[in-house]
């Protein structure tokens, strides 16, 4: 009799015993082979009775596959009862599985009485939401059959699904059971092992037990045999309709009705973030935490959390390659794990890595566990990567030139043939990053156009695949073209309405600008030199004045930008003059500035004349030339006057007003801020017109309106707050406790004093320390963003040193009045590295004028002395002035007095009469 005649035969031709042994074997991960070893039999009678050639198995040869495949009561039951002969339809009870290959024990229903045959969950960190969102759409009525989570290899998928199945357990009273696919099995193998786990030996029995019984099946490691799984799925959703299947793999089973829903990395913490509690905010590095805590006693030291921050970064919040990392704390501190795998992150490697849950779980010393093979997480990313077509992988390593998020706008240039200069073939790069997305290599996050990244495992993969093939210099050289047209179409957005959005796009592309940047200035220098001239307005207005100068003068003094567009090279010394402005070296520059208005005067460059004329007429200001400085400010009102350029005559209306006040005509001065707010109004420039108003309130306190400058000034500086102008909030909120001061309201001018230190205490935003204002020093600095370290080099290959640079070392901003930015077209003065600032001079001034009123005139001639030292090399403002008049009146010194008319005889600034009240007596008579 053949095994036909003693067995019912399941679809395919094979007994109920043999899909049942096929199915158990499956979801313990096991081959044939595997499974033989174990219970001590040969390889041939496994393989006889799973293709049903062995009708009656011994006893014994079934209670050694029972004990081997570690099935106990119900299941067991039902396997040894189908052995001999007789079909049953197992339940699935509480131990109806153990985790396939984790050698769980047994769990126990649900409360609510739903049989759950699955690993128990794991720890998540940072996928509460992910969680919610499933778990809802999981238990909606009208749910998709199967949803597909995709993703990295390491990203979380296996353990996620785990536990949103466990979340969702009180909604299927069907049962809730997972199965493990097997590399290489048949749609058959597949169909077996999910019926199985369901507890039943055939699809039909299957059916008939699950009708109208919500049932949930979970379905981990799709990519292991893609084809079959779908077939599968599609039979068993078809004769199942209450099942629900939730799936994990690399790529969707493609299946209908199938939701995809990628796995993104965990969130990783900003490169300003380096508190502890702030820190912990962030999935990654409170996994990182969590993880290094299982193998060292010890939390990381506040030293090491920089390292910390920077690790979790640099592995692209990809939770295994987190977890591997922290695994060796144990040995090494975390600045070591930094200097020893930051650059190395692709060579991490773990037995783990691309097995699953329930594999990783096997304990040590079982009899089960899987032979174990380390595979490195380049390994892991060459696996997702080849499942793309040999276009998407060349677009990939193209995409892998960006170095933060980026728009569609953008890859559309990049991927775009270089040969097509007109722009005639247009490359739709969206099929593209939808089928990145499905594969999980893509992350897409935020509303703005810069949401798209490529995971950074990915990226570096990307980048060793273009090098080894020969591309990357194209590709970086590809990406230095877009970014400088990004930049160039955006510059001239950096002033008027448009600023604070225009801004915030060039932030949002720092980290591809200077990637650009250092890229081009090797190998294509006049697309660095078209670049950087166009981020002048932005360095200065983010505070990279140093830096940004010294890119400049590298390109112009490159051989290879000497032909050059004039006019380019025009804009590129402009831009040299503007930023040396900027840190008091404008007078070093004042030939540049005078070059550069000459090529555009003889270029008929209307804009390029204007803007050279207004920082000329900040440069000579600040370097004592105040006649020609207002000349070059009446020609830039005259030129924006033919040409119907409101915003520019506003501006030069601005920088005129200087003048009315160094000579004390501050009616005057009222007047022409008037013109200059209707300006602005008129152009819709909310910032030049605040600007405005900050100058009014510090008119009204000089002329002793202190009340109107208090409440005139916090209205700016709120406003400037909310605009992203943290530079001139600080000068209008000098202004207020200057009038708070001299008003007498000494305890409100105390608490504006604590706000200025506040905001002038370092932060994060640079490589290179920042002293915070404490006490009356004469020299102290405040936060920059391209201050470098002792030693570093700047672009041009200066090299730095930080020891502090004393009072009149560098020339001060030539802005008329340090705090409030006079002339408009320099904006906010800053210092190079430990240079004192005209916001310290502010502080300083205020704690002069407070001791003075309070009687303490001690007190106040040393803060009066460290005003006065913030005015650096002689070149004196408004506002030193002011401190030499406070000084004198508090030591009542010939020596100041002398030094206070001298001042006044090189910055043509006249005395004002409260200034002169203060002095009467002082000077001898005659």
């Amino acid at each position: 009799m053949t095994p036909a005649h003693d067995h019912q035969l399941a679809p395919g031709g094979r007994t109920p015993l043999a899909e049942l042994l096929r199915g158990h074997r499956l979801r313990a991960g096991l081959t044939q082979a595997e499974l033989a070893h174990r219970a001590g039999i040969g390889v041939r009678t496994v393989r006889d009775l799973e293709r049903g050639r062995s009708s009656r198995p011994q006893r014994t040869t079934v209670e050694l596959l029972a004990d081997a495949l570690g099935l106990t009561d119900g299941p067991r039951a039902a396997f040894l009862t189908t052995a001999r002969g007789r079909v049953t339809v197992p339940a699935v009870a509480a131990d109806a599985g153990r985790a396939p290959g984790a050698g769980s024990a047994p769990r126990e229903p649900d409360p609510s009485g739903t049989p759950i045959a699955l690993p128990p969950p794991v720890e998540l960190i940072g996928r509460e939401r992910d969680l919610a969102d499933l778990a809802a759409l999981l238990t909606t009525d009208h749910w998709p059959p199967v949803v597909t989570l995709v993703g990295l290899a390491g990203v979380g998928k296996t353990a996620l699904a785990l536990a949103v199945a466990h979340e969702v357990v009180a909604a299927y009273p069907g049962g809730v059971a997972g199965v493990l696919v097997g590399e290489g099995s048949d749609a058959a193998d597949v169909l077996a092992a999910m019926s199985a786990v369901l507890g039943a030996a055939r699809l039909p029995d299957l059916a008939v037990r699950l009708r109208n019984r919500p049932t949930f099946l979970l379905v981990d490691a799709a990519e292991r045999a893609p084809d079959p799984l779908a077939e599968a799925l599609r039979q068993l959703t078809d004769a199942v309709p209450s099942l629900r299947v939730l799936v994990t793999g690399r790529h969707p089973v493609g299946v209908p009705g199938e939701l995809v829903r990628p796995v993104a990395p965990l969130d990783v913490p900003p490169a300003d973030v380096v508190d502890a509690a702030d820190l912990a905010r962030y999935p990654a590095a409170a996994l990182f935490a969590a993880r290094l805590a299982r193998v060292r006693p010890e939390p990381p030291d506040p030293r090491e959390l920089p390292a910390l921050a920077a690790l979790v970064r640099r592995l692209g919040g990809l939770p295994l390659a987190i977890e591997l990392m922290a695994a060796r704390g144990r040995i090494l501190d975390l600045d070591e794990l930094l200097d020893r795998y930051g650059d190395r992150v692709l060579d991490l490697a773990s037995p783990n890595l691309g097995r699953r849950g329930w594999e990783a779980a096997e304990p040590a010393g079982s009899g089960r566990a899987r032979a174990a093979v380390a595979v490195t997480l380049r390994e892991a990313v060459a696996t997702s990567y080849r499942l793309l077509a040999a276009s998407e992988r060349a677009a990939v390593r193209r995409l892998s030139a960006f170095a933060n998020r980026w728009s569609v706008e953008l890859a559309e240039e990049l991927l775009a043939d270089e040969a097509d200069r007109d722009g005639a073939v247009v490359v739709d790069p969206v099929p593209l990053l939808d089928r990145l997305v499905e594969l999980g290599l893509l992350s897409v996050r935020g509303a703005g156009p810069f949401r798209f990244r490529l995971l950074d495992a990915v990226r570096d993969f990307a980048v060793e695949r273009a090098a080894g093939l020969g591309e990357l210099t194209a590709i970086r050289r590809r990406h230095a073209v877009v970014v400088a047209r990004l930049v160039t179409r955006t510059a001239p957005d950096l002033v008027g309405a448009k600023l604070p959005a225009a801004v915030r796009q060039l932030d949002e592309a720092t980290s591809d600008i200077s990637a650009a940047l250092a890229h081009a200035a090797t190998d294509d220098p006049l697309t660095a030199l078209r670049l950087a001239a166009a981020l002048t307005r932005w360095w200065r207005l983010r505070g990279r004045d140093v830096s940004g100068r010294q890119w400049l003068r590298r390109l112009l003094a490159d051989p290879r930008t000497a032909d050059a567009d004039p006019v380019l090279r025009a804009w590129a010394l402009l831009g040299v003059a503007r930023l040396a402005a900027e840190h008091g070296a404008g007078a070093q520059e004042l030939p540049a500035a005078r070059a550069a208005l000459d090529v555009f005067a003889a270029h008929g460059e209307v804009t390029g004349e204007l803007e050279a004329r207004t920082v000329l007429c900040a440069l000579l200001v600040g370097a004592g030339e105040h006649d020609e400085g207002r000349e070059q400010a009446q020609a830039v009102l005259a030129l924006a006057t033919r040409h119907g350029r409101i915003r520019d005559m506003a501006v030069a209306q601005n920088n005129l007003t200087w003048h009315e006040i160094r000579l004390g005509d501050l009616t005057g001065a009222r007047r022409r801020l008037a013109i200059v707010d209707r300006l602005a109004a008129q152009c819709d420039e909310r910032r030049l017109r605040l600007l405005a108003r900050a100058n009014l309130a510090d008119v009204a306190r000089l002329q002793g309106r202190y009340a109107e400058a208090v409440e005139q000034g916090r209205r700016v500086a709120g406003a400037l707050a909310d605009l992203g102008d943290p530079g001139h909030r600080r000068r209008v909120l000098g202004t207020v406790g200057l009038a708070l001061a001299r008003d007498g309201r000494l305890d409100e001018a105390v608490d504006v004093l604590a706000e200025l230190r506040a905001e002038a205490r370092p932060v994060p935003l640079g490589p290179g320390p920042a002293v915070p204002v404490e006490g009356p020093p004469a020299a102290v600095s405040v936060p920059r963003r391209d201050v470098v370290p002792s030693g570093s080099a700047l672009p041009n290959g200066v090299v730095v040193r930080s020891e502090p640079v004393s009072p009149g070392a560098v020339m001060p901003s030539p802005a008329g009045s340090g705090r409030l930015g006079w002339p408009v077209g320099q904006g906010r003065a800053s210092a190079a590295v430990a240079t004192p600032q005209p916001e310290e001079g502010i502080v300083a001034l205020i704690e002069g004028t407070v001791a003075l009123h309070r009687g303490d005139r001690e007190l106040a001639a040393e803060w009066f002395g460290a005003a006065v030292e913030a005015g650096v090399d002689g070149q004196y403002r408004r506002d030193v002035v002011e401190a030499l008049v406070g000084l004198a009146a508090s030591t009542g010194d010939p020596a100041v007095l002398d030094r206070l008319d001298r001042a006044c005889r090189e910055s043509g600034i006249r005395l004002l009469p409260y200034e002169q009240d203060l002095l009467r007596g002082l000077r001898p008579v005659g």
